[in-house]
């Protein structure tokens, strides 16, 4: 009777999620029946998890249109209005002073520059780089988390199926204890030489550990399709089943452990990850390094202005800030030096860089391990669930033979319970081990890195 605590550990997987909040309200009305891919689908599309996923792929993308966005001219305009004392004659002679406050006019200044970036040793285009790849980095975030989702919803559609088997076999084995005892009540009161008060009494011990494994089977048949909804976001009013009636093993040949292996160097998210995330530290470490050089650009200038009340000059030693009209345009470089914060911010880049190598190494070495763990425990459970058919069948034929037996006067009541709790036992481990083999399936699709629909 092992797999009734496996009910159990459903229970408990059922109880860390169902805090999770839906998302959508469902149309329609009567009953809604899901099969496993339904589900997947509209978990996929309700999961919130998902919803940050997106965030970050819009985050990374305006990084890349601002990175795009310095190779353009940038223009700064400044515009200036206010008193300023009046201001007769020319550059040579005035009746005013340049302080004086009671007689003011008011002046209209504006000034713009436009700095055009010519060439910058690469730091935008290495910037552009690093927010390409970066992109990449978070949609391969986002298949990791499809797949995350996807392998929950096998594990509680499994999970829920597993409940539903252990409590039908329950009921079955409740059924066929139920006519042993009242055979062998009949019998005592026939005062048989084959049943004793003490049969009766341990019948009725075993039926009531049959009566609270029901329970527990009808607990966890309800947890693990609450957690069902929970996990595809299904309102609370709205009635679901699933498709799938019976927890069935699946005659199919698992190929060989190498084709996994090298095709989820293509496939695997977190493979695709550290790749274009190198990528990405390897361009900002380049950008970093550029910021040793100067930055090359063209760069204008027009600066206007105007006071009704100020005479116009026209000599350029002397300009007036509040009444004229100039511009220009020139070749500039702007160089700025430190001394050990350029360095600091390559070696940091680098730091990073060295860093995601290094979680390249340890995904090399456990992805293989994830792998192989997962196919062994499909050879594991196909080997079991014959074992286990085997022995259920076998077990359930000496249940037979035991009531008939005891009907027939022959055998002793003792043997309809050990027949009983060794059928059950066996029964309960065969449909463990179909889950077993269902969710080392479902393990390996994902340490592979398959697609979830």
């Amino acid at each position: 009777m092992d797999a009734f605590y496996k009910v159990v550990t459903v229970s408990f997987l059922v109880m860390c999620c169902c805090s999770k909040p839906c998302f959508a309200e469902e149309p329609g009305q009567g009953k809604l029946v899901l099969g496993l891919n339904a589900c997947i689908q509209r978990a996929l599309a309700f999961a919130p998890e998902l919803g940050e996923t997106r965030a970050d792929i819009e985050l990374a993308a305006s990084k890349l249109a601002e990175a795009k966005s310095s190779r353009f001219p940038r223009i700064e305009l400044l515009n200036l209005i206010g008193p300023v004392p009046q201001a007769r004659g020319n550059q040579v002679s005035s009746p005013d002073r340049i302080n004086q406050t009671d007689r003011l006019t008011w002046f209209d200044r504006a000034d713009a520059t436009i700095v055009q970036p010519l060439y910058t040793f690469g730091k935008i285009s290495e910037s552009m780089k690093a927010a390409g790849h970066g992109i990449e980095v978070d949609r391969a975030k986002q298949e990791q988390r499809q797949n995350e989702i996807a392998l929950k919803v096998k594990e509680y559609y499994y999970g829920l199926l597993l409940a539903r088997e252990l409590k039908e076999m329950v009921l079955d084995v409740r059924e066929s204890l139920t006519k042993a005892r009242d055979k062998a009540r009949k019998l005592l009161k026939e005062e048989s030489p084959n049943v004793e008060e003490l049969d009766i009494f341990k019948l009725d011990a075993f039926a009531g550990e049959v009566d609270k494994y029901l329970e527990e089977a009808n607990k966890g048949a309800a947890l693990a399709l609450s957690a069902l909804r929970t996990q595809i976001a299904l309102p609370a009013e709205v009635e679901m089943d699933i498709e799938t009636e019976r927890l069935t093993a699946d005659e199919v040949k698992v190929p060989d452990l190498p084709l996994f292996l090298e095709a989820s160097k293509a496939k695997r998210p977190e493979y695709k990850q550290i790749k274009q995330g190198l990528r990405a530290r390897a361009a900002l470490v380049e950008a970093a390094t550029a910021a040793y050089y100067p930055d090359i650009f063209l760069g204008g200038y027009l600066s206007a202005a105007y006071a009704e009340k100020r005479d116009r000059v026209s000599n350029p030693w002397v300009p007036d800030q509040f009444n004229h009209f100039w511009a220009g345009v020139a070749l500039g470089l702007k160089w700025n030096l430190d001394f050990g914060i350029t360095g600091a911010k390559v070696a940091a880049e680098r730091a990073q860089y060295n860093r995601l190598v290094a979680t390249r190494e340890f995904a090399e070495n456990n992805i293989p391990l994830q792998i192989k763990k997962s196919y062994l425990e499909i050879h594991e459970a196909e080997k079991s669930i014959e074992a286990t058919r085997f022995a259920y069948t076998n077990a359930k034929k000496w249940v037979v033979a035991a009531i008939a037996n005891f009907d027939f006067g022959v055998g002793p009541a003792k043997e309809i319970f050990d027949a009983l709790q060794n059928y059950a036992r066996m029964r309960a481990g065969y449909f463990q081990s179909i889950y077993n083999f269902k969710l080392a399936q479902a393990n390996l699709a994902y340490a592979v890195g398959e697609a979830p629909l």
